[in-house]
């Protein structure tokens, strides 16, 4: 089946040789979770939109440094793919600014929030499903901006004490995360190193990098690709 990737945003010019871009991580991801999927990519961001909602089997929206308030003409573009892919009830997956936009398009908030930045590791508590045997899970994040506030038609399946909407489903057709499984370890580092003090408040960053260099943890982001795939082919 074909994969289609709404890639919101790119990454940092001195990461690109290495990690060359978002829909590469994803493709990655999927890879090393055993699940093969043929891809096609679109940079919504640069305006680069697909033929057709039907053109790919399924959809992806990826993350980005955009915050979806800011509500650019191509983002109020997306907000109408999103609906109109969920009215055709075709499978859908956001991760981080697209499980924001997602929530959006269906009348959620999302804010900056007030308890400032989630960076590194974050374990979330899941809400009435268990993920290959276990009743919570580890990705990596890097977010100020969350959703405050879920549309009437999502559920919330994870949570934390910093995020209480860290993971929705709309149906067994949607599913959303805003934590970052596509992130490896070593490119959350580096994310870091590059952006702290400056994008990205200085302390928390700090704090994470500390807690990743001395404390390494059992990250879930195979799971949760195993789990994205599932949703995407219809057999959630």
């Amino acid at each position: 089946m074909k994969i289609g990737i709404l890639v919101t945003g790119h990454i940092d010019e001195p990461h690109f040789e290495t990690y060359v871009g978002y829909a590469h991580m994803f493709q990655q991801l999927f890879h090393k979770a055993d699940v093969e999927f043929e891809y096609d990519v679109f940079n919504v961001i640069d305006e680069q939109w697909p033929s057709a909602i039907d053109s790919c089997d399924a959809w992806l929206i990826t993350g980005s440094a955009c915050g979806v308030y800011e509500n650019t003409p191509w983002m109020q573009t997306l907000k109408k793919w999103i609906i109109h892919i969920h009215e055709q009830g075709i499978p859908m997956v956001g991760i981080c600014f697209g499980h924001q936009i997602i929530a959006q398009a269906f009348a959620g908030k999302v804010e900056k929030f007030s308890g400032g930045w989630a960076v590194g590791p974050h374990t979330y508590e899941l809400n009435g499903v268990t993920l290959e045997g276990k009743t919570q899970i580890t990705l990596n994040a890097v977010h100020q901006d969350q959703v405050i506030e879920k549309p009437s038609n999502a559920t919330c399946v994870a949570s934390s004490s910093f995020c209480e909407n860290a993971i929705l489903t709309y149906g067994d057709k949607i599913l959303t995360v805003q934590a970052h499984p596509e992130f490896t370890s070593e490119y959350e580092q580096a994310l870091l190193n590059m952006h702290k003090g400056k994008e990205i408040a200085l302390d928390p960053s700090e704090n994470a990098l500390e807690r990743m260099r001395n404390s390494p943890q059992i990250m879930d982001d195979l799971a949760v690709a195993r789990w994205m795939a599932r949703v995407l082919q219809g057999v959630s």
